[in-house]
């Protein structure tokens, strides 16, 4: 028989046991499919959907000689850079100083407006990014009233139209990150920096960001692996082109998937998405980790 202090210890895990179950039968379960539909020929229709045979590693092959697959990871990481690490992250944190600045009014409406786009179901702030964005949609008729010049900026601009309407969409998630975080700063210790002749960037530089570091990671890991899974937003917006010019690893996986047929190489696709989010994510869980004096 096992020492009761080992009893004790199985019973500390027992309250966690449904939450490893589910996320072993809804997680890992869907995971592992994936990696072994990839070393498949799996298809959408006919004999390989029924009774797919095993090709072992000519699907990831077949992604080494395809020319759109390195252009996706490409755009993939500046998607993932540019509306969420620096994009959202920054923007949420400059939000979050300033309304803690700002008088209470102020910070209640600019927090509304903000919130509001993030709580809108996904398609919805496609379809809303989509309409301000097109060729005859919001911006273009803003820019016509001042006499400027219009652009078709979902055909010429694809990207940037696709970031920014990230940014807008997902900037409240870091603004409540960090405006929880700034209310955990004492102000006591705020207040001897200035005592000693800080100015108040370097309060904020030297005071603030080493205080909340940790939430500072934390909400860098969570915007990156949410943008990483970003495919409805893409989509509805420009259906990942012109000419795969904003095809990031999500899209390219549901094209190959389920408009090609192809299930064994869109799966492969996304795979590769899986591991790039575990680089990500093992990245951001080492610098969650204290610094070693």
């Amino acid at each position: 028989m096992g020492s009761p202090a080992a009893a004790r210890q199985l019973l500390r895990y027992l309250p966690v046991l449904p939450a490893v179950l589910l996320l072993l039968v809804f997680l890992a379960g869907p995971v592992l499919w994936a990696f072994h539909a990839s070393l498949t020929d799996a298809g959408l229709t006919g004999r390989s959907a029924r009774n797919p045979s095993w090709v072992g590693l000519e699907n990831y092959q077949r992604l080494l000689a395809d020319p759109v697959f390195p252009l996706s990871v490409l755009l993939t990481v500046v998607f993932v850079v540019g509306s969420a690490v620096l994009g959202q992250n920054l923007l949420g944190l400059a939000l979050a100083v300033l309304m803690r600045r700002a008088r209470p009014l102020v910070s209640a409406v600019v927090g509304t407006a903000v919130v509001a786009a993030w709580v809108l179901p996904e398609i919805v702030a496609a379809f809303a990014a989509y309409a301000y964005f097109s060729g005859d949609g919001t911006l273009n008729q803003l820019l016509g009233s001042l006499g400027l010049v219009r652009q078709d900026w979902l055909y010429a601009f694809p990207m940037v139209a696709v970031m920014l309407a990230n940014v807008w969409r997902g900037t409240a998630f870091s603004m409540l990150v960090y405006r929880a975080a700034l209310n955990e700063v004492p102000a006591e210790v705020t207040e001897a920096a200035q005592m000693d002749g800080a100015h108040g960037w370097q309060r904020f530089v030297f005071i603030t960001l080493p205080m909340i570091r940790g939430s500072i990671t934390t909400n860098l890991m969570l915007i990156t692996l949410q943008t990483l899974a970003v495919f409805t937003l893409v989509w509805v917006m420009t259906a990942g082109g012109p000419a795969n010019a904003s095809t990031t690893l999500p899209v390219l996986a549901y094209l190959e998937a389920f408009k090609f047929g192809d299930i064994g190489y869109g799966t492969a696709v996304a795979s590769v998405l899986i591991l790039i989010g575990a680089v990500f994510g093992l990245a951001y869980v080492r610098l969650l980790r204290e610094p070693r004096p």
